[in-house]
């Protein structure tokens, strides 16, 4: 009953110093140099099980290929028009910050509310191909327990529901 009691003293210790070391900033990992569109691309995913992409097939040789792959955003109507209602939608979503913003691309950071981890999100319009190439990313650690790839899908429903219901 004892070990049972300071186990618990200690998970309960551990939890606050974790809180507290998220709320101070420790988890929020340094912002990647290295994001935006280069040569047609955006950045790869990472080498940990923690992002996605939809241009994972221009790195064939990549350790996460299978798990990254996530479909780009197809383009229904004017792309620039989609990439703005991404942008609202991104701008509404609890923990968002929208960091940079052009008719063709657009980088959020989205942080989770207790830890303050920090992911990186790109979507790009590819004209060239018709789709939105998308990419979502941790800064830190290896898994994101899927995050990443809900967020962009939440991102794409919540799109779709707007191409349903909007007139041309």
């Amino acid at each position: 009953m004892l070990f049972i009691k300071w186990l618990l003293i200690i998970i309960f210790v551990m939890a606050v110093i974790m809180v507290a070391a998220g709320q101070l900033g420790l988890f929020r990992g340094n912002p990647p140099d290295d994001l935006g569109v280069h040569d047609g691309r955006l950045k790869p995913p990472a080498p940990t099980p923690n992002s996605v992409s939809s241009q994972t097939a221009l790195y064939p040789e990549h350790p996460q290929k299978d798990y990254a792959t996530i479909a780009p955003i197809k383009i229904d109507r004017s792309g620039e028009v989609m990439l703005a209602k991404i942008k609202t939608i991104v701008a509404t979503t609890p923990g968002a910050q929208i960091v940079e913003s052009t008719p063709d691309y657009l980088y959020a950071q989205f942080t989770t509310p207790i830890l303050k981890f920090v992911d990186d999100v790109e979507f790009w319009l590819d004209p060239g191909m018709n789709v939105i190439h998308v990419r979502s990313a941790s800064r830190l650690g290896k898994s994101d327990l899927g995050v990443n790839r809900r967020r962009i899908e939440t991102t794409r429903s919540a799109l779709q529901q707007f191409s349903e219901n909007s007139i041309d």
